[in-house]
């Protein structure tokens, strides 16, 4: 096998390195499959390891895989999450040693990789394959158009590193009934600092409700993290629950006030299963530095919002009630009142 040059020296060094967040409660919700599919149970049964081994290049996390892609495509799909809950500079799946040939559905399942980079462009995810026919593929779907697409793990992993560099917050709390105050103080003060003040009231309630819930189910230390790209600011928070086998759970833990205010305030969130056994619980909202919000008698209450989506560590959407299905309330929007609860 045959393959670039993957030495860090050789690789870009003109940028600073820089942490991205990761990314949601203790147990994984009921619209996140305990098990893959039923195809590729038996082959996990006799292999209960994932055929994925992952490796760290300048803080980019790599994933290769080998063999036939269409054997091995679901452990890398669940690799590639495990990958982003850590929250790297970015992610490049190595398909050097994979033989040629992908099937379609091989092909689109590698491509929804690229739904990670839909919903957070904050982490990019590239592709490095020597096969023609998988860039091809990867280049016409919609989804693969979000990856990054490369003949060799080299050309990959500079171009994650020449995207930008977040600046990333983050804070460790104790499972303690003060945890979700914390949160809210932690979110206003680097909101204040990144001059996206108008974004406080909603974030902080968001990870609040997060934060709350995970305090609960988990009990154990939780991670908060925050950061910011192009208009959009990612919540994240993560704990080391263990998720229990065959237990269903309602979606992200939450239920009642907590879900209604996460879903109707979030353009987008999920839930992420990490190494240890625990979940990454995230959240994406619109943050803009200057915007309708700063005109005087701004009626929120016109503001017109999409029906967000819960998608899970797989990317299948599913919420158990219509939310977003009609414009937000006033009783939905939060306002700085409830910031003292």
């Amino acid at each position: 096998m045959v393959q670039q040059p993957t030495d860090p020296r050789d690789l870009p060094t003109d940028r600073p390195v820089g942490r991205n967040p990761t990314q949601f409660p203790t147990q994984f919700p009921a619209a996140f499959p305990a098990q893959l599919p039923a195809q590729s149970a038996g082959r996990r049964a006799a292999s209960p390891r994932l055929r994925a081994r992952r490796r760290v290049i300048r803080e980019v996390a790599v994933v290769e895989v080998s063999g036939r892609l269409s054997d091995v495509v679901e452990d890398l799909d669940r690799a590639i999450q495990l990958a982003l809950a850590d929250g790297p500079r970015g992610v490049v799946c190595d398909l050097s040693a994979v033989l040629e040939g992908a099937d379609l559905v091989a092909i689109e399942v590698l491509a929804t990789a690229g739904r990670h980079v839909r919903d957070w462009p904050g982490i990019p995810v590239a592709v490095a394959s020597a096969d023609p026919n998988v860039r091809e593929a990867l280049a016409v779907h919609p989804l693969g158009q979000q990856l990054i697409v490369s003949a060799s793990l080299f050309s990959a992993v500079t171009a994650v590193l020449a995207t930008p560099v977040l600046d990333v917050e983050r804070l460790r709390l104790a499972a303690h009934p003060t945890a979700p105050r914390a949160s809210r103080d932690f979110v206003t003060r680097t909101l204040l600092d990144w001059r996206l003040g108008r974004a406080i009231p909603f974030a902080s309630l968001v990870t609040s409700e997060i934060v709350a819930s995970s305090t609960i189910n988990a009990g154990t230390d939780i991670e908060v993290s925050v950061a910011w790209t192009l208009g959009a600011l990612r919540l994240t928070v993560r704990d080391h629950g263990p998720a229990l086998p065959q237990q269903r759970h309602s979606v992200l833990g939450l239920s009642g006030r907590g879900l209604t205010v996460v879903a109707g305030l979030s353009r987008v969130f999920g839930v992420m299963p990490t190494e240890d056994g625990g979940k990454v619980v995230w959240a994406v909202l619109e943050a803009h530095r200057s915007g309708p919000w700063a005109r005087r008698g701004y009626d929120r209450a016109s503001v017109k919002q999409e029906s967000p989506t819960f998608t899970d560590g797989r990317g299948s959407a599913e919420l158990p009630f219509c939310a977003g299905s009609r414009s937000p309330t006033r009783d939905a929007v939060p306002s700085p009142a409830h910031l003292q609860s």
